[in-house]
């Protein structure tokens, strides 16, 4: 497709996003909705339309070539992804539970399930894929150099209980065999006898033809009325219409597929020549402007001095650099504005110090507590829209597109290459910006002198302030951490961990992969108060909204609901570890594998596991995205474990925790438990360390009939053969 073709879209879903941002309601002025169904209606109605504006908002980015255009889409792109989770964190709240059914809605909108799936952003990986990449051949380094000094070719497989497990089960399949084997020779031997017994029935040659022909043509008959299913079911698009599509594409798709693959080097060939012509174009402005600004400056800031000391009788104070400097002197504002505006600075920085000292003695009166049970009683009971932290950055780029590039005429940027006047505008800004600072320093010792020659004043030095110490705020807060490698690089860390076995290589999948049916009577089984099984679909949507999106990006991870731990609860083969290879694969995050199993016998002792734990805490942030993965994780809060375990899986029941406290907003590190039987895992302390819970079921049966149309040879080994054989 072509440039204008995907500013039209951009275009289009502006339109639609302004339009969404009218109806959003004001948290202030809004009245409580009492029925709990109207509120989810419209809580699901706005999910479902800002999941289209972002299916929209993720094409254009990925495919559109210019730089600047990009920047803004990707700010758009991060606030609508956050403005999706706060939502779903209300659908949560409203509804109690994680899995939501609007199949209802989509009927009333017309539209299809497949037009409201979450898409993963192609630039979790792109725009890191070097980086990926070097890490990847770096690891595949260090497990081959690993592999030659022990002279081992192949990794363990399993371990050894597993291994009895296995040869247990191919010897009872072995017996099984033999035993029917057994049994079909005294069948067989039972009906000779008995045919011996009894006259068996000749047949004339006519009645032995009709006889065939009647079973061929029923055979015929039935392969005629499975084939004319096949194509009925392909024309209405239940079926694809080539089974094996995923390893065989067509022409067109792979053409399409080439035409985006060149799309995205053209846009880092023009993202290389935005970047220097930042520097050109600054360079430029600050040699041919730049003395023009400084003496206009100069002039201005001589020229308000002398105001002041008309109006006033005195030169004023130069405002500090933390305040601003010279820079609020131009803001439209008179001089006496200004100097009522620092007379009042001052008197309010002297009430608080009188007013610190008898803070503490303060105590709460008893009439202010009964007035605020009174407002809490007078407020009414229903559901409110949450204040929401990315709708006014959605509002901010609405208006940056509108006042930037949704009129501008582009008629001679076919190419679409970068826009000089607008680096101009933000490049002239920076570079006033350095001036004024030394302008700033210039004229500062100017005023000092003025000061001493003209008003005698007797001025000392000026001493810089102390930078006061803001409050750190909950949220960003993180406890000290005594670091236990203080001495060692990245490098080093990430190599001991491989070598240990800590790190894992990840095997790739995309979500693409993890197929799953849509869920179609959810809303009519809840209504008939029936809890409908959440399907695969369900499952895809979840991880993706609760691991996927905040681990891909660093602006969502910080803005949107914290979640730094994952609990994924099913039955074995179900595609607990897959759905784990995915999030890693599709955010290109690191895989640290702590399962009891995989650290066994490695980091012995209390100091031992304290390192361990310190270890990959460091690297998990530093190189973050990061994903901690724990197979059987409840037996770390199982009352009592089997004697013949050997593997300790209590070992990270204290330590663990309390790293995980650690972890803030600022790091993309996401703990993932997998579990197969979490009801024997104690609950309160299992259900503290684990955030969010997402129960994983056997297929139905919808999920089932499509899987097997993708099974391919590929997925032998993967969840779809495991599943269909259960």
């Amino acid at each position: 497709m072509s440039s204008s073709l995907y500013n039209k879209i951009w275009k289009d879903t502006q339109e639609k996003l302004t339009d969404i941002l009218t109806h959003e309601p004001n948290p202030n002025t809004q009245k409580p909705e009492k029925d709990r169904a109207v509120a989810f209606q419209s809580l699901a109605t706005f999910y479902i339309k800002y999941i289209q504006i972002f299916r929209n908002l993720e094409k254009c980015y990925d495919q559109i070539f210019h730089p600047q255009k990009r920047r803004l889409l990707k700010c758009l792109l991060d606030s609508v992804i956050g403005r999706i989770l706060e939502v779903k964190k209300e659908m949560v709240k409203l509804e109690l539970s994680e899995y939501h059914y609007f199949d209802d809605i989509l009927i009333d909108l017309k539209l299809t399930p497949n037009e409201v799936e979450i898409p993963i952003p192609k630039y979790f990986v792109n725009e890191n894929l070097r980086a990926l990449r070097e890490r990847e051949h770096f690891l595949d380094h260090l497990l081959s150099s690993a592999n030659a000094d022990d002279g081992e070719s192949e990794d363990i497989l399993m371990t050894t209980d597993q291994a009895i497990l296995l040869i247990q089960r191919h010897e009872r399949a072995r017996q099984g065999r033999i035993r029917a084997k057994f049994m079909r020779e005294i069948r067989r031997q039972e009906e000779m006898e008995k045919n011996k017994k009894e006259d068996r029935k000749r047949y004339t040659s006519s009645e032995a033809a009709l006889i065939l022909q009647k079973l061929w043509r029923g055979y015929m008959c039935r392969k005629k009325v499975h084939e004319m299913r096949k194509e009925e079911l392909i024309w209405l698009g239940m079926v694809p219409a080539n089974l094996h599509h995923i390893t065989e594409k067509s022409n067109i798709v792979k053409l399409a597929d080439r035409v985006d693959a060149v799309r995205r080097v053209t846009q880092n060939i023009y993202e290389q020549e935005y970047q220097q012509a930042l520097i050109q174009v600054k360079e430029k402005i600050r040699e041919t402007e730049g003395p023009d600004i400084r003496e206009t400056m100069q002039d201005q800031i001589r020229q308000w001095f002398i105001e002041c000391r008309d109006a006033t009788g005195k030169f004023p104070d130069y405002p500090e650099e933390d305040e601003g400097g010279s820079a609020i002197i131009f803001k439209e504002k008179t001089p006496e504005d200004l100097e009522r505006e620092l007379k009042e600075k001052e008197e309010s920085s002297q009430k608080s110090k009188g007013k610190k000292s008898g803070k503490g003695n303060k105590k709460t009166s008893p009439k202010k507590n009964n007035k605020q049970k009174k407002k809490g009683e007078e407020e009414p009971e229903g559901f409110k829209f949450s204040p929401s932290v990315f709708l006014g950055e959605i509002h901010e780029e609405c208006h940056n597109y509108q006042a930037l590039w949704m009129n501008r005429d582009e008629s001679d940027n076919f190419e679409q290459h970068h826009d000089e006047e607008i680096i101009k505008e933000e490049k002239r800004i920076e570079v006033e910006t350095e001036i004024r600072i030394q302008v700033d320093e210039l004229l500062r010792q100017e005023l000092r002198n003025l000061k001493i020659a003209i008003d005698k004043e007797r001025v000392g030095r000026a001493k810089k302030k102390k930078a006061k110490k803001g409050k750190k705020s909950k949220k960003g807060r993180r406890k000290r951490e005594k670091d236990l490698t203080p001495d060692r690089t990245l490098i080093s860390l990430f190599e001991e961990l491989v070598l240990s076995g800590i790190i894992k290589k990840v095997e790739k999948y995309s979500m693409n992969e993890y197929y799953g049916e849509y869920s179609y009577l959810g809303t009519t089984l809840r209504q008939a108060n029936i809890e409908p099984q959440p399907s695969l679909s369900d499952v895809r949507r979840l991880v993706t909204e609760y691991a996927i999106l905040p681990l891909g990006s660093q602006t969502v991870h910080e803005k949107a609901p914290f979640i730094k731990s994952l609990l994924l609860a099913g039955p074995h083969g179900t595609g607990k570890r897959t759905l784990v290879n995915i999030i890693c694969t599709e955010t290109g995050a690191n895989l640290f594998d702590l399962s009891a199993e995989n650290i066994v016998n490695k980091y012995p002792g209390k100091d031992g596991l304290r390192m361990l734990i310190h270890l990959v805490f460091k690297v998990g942030r530093l190189l973050q995205p990061s994903v901690i993965l724990i197979n059987d994780c409840e037996k770390m809060f199982q009352k009592k474990l089997p004697k013949t375990d050997s593997t300790d899986p209590k070992r990270l029941k204290k330590e663990l925790p309390k790293a995980m406290k650690i972890l803030t907003p600022a790091d993309r590190v996401l703990l993932i438990g997998c579990s197969s039987s979490p009801f024997n895992a104690d609950i309160r302390p299992f259900c503290r360390l684990y955030q969010k819970i997402i129960l994983i079921p056997r297929p139905d049966y919808a999920s089932r009939n499509i899987a097997k149309f993708y099974t391919t040879d590929k997925f032998k080994k993967s969840y779809l053969q495991i599943i269909l054989v259960k």
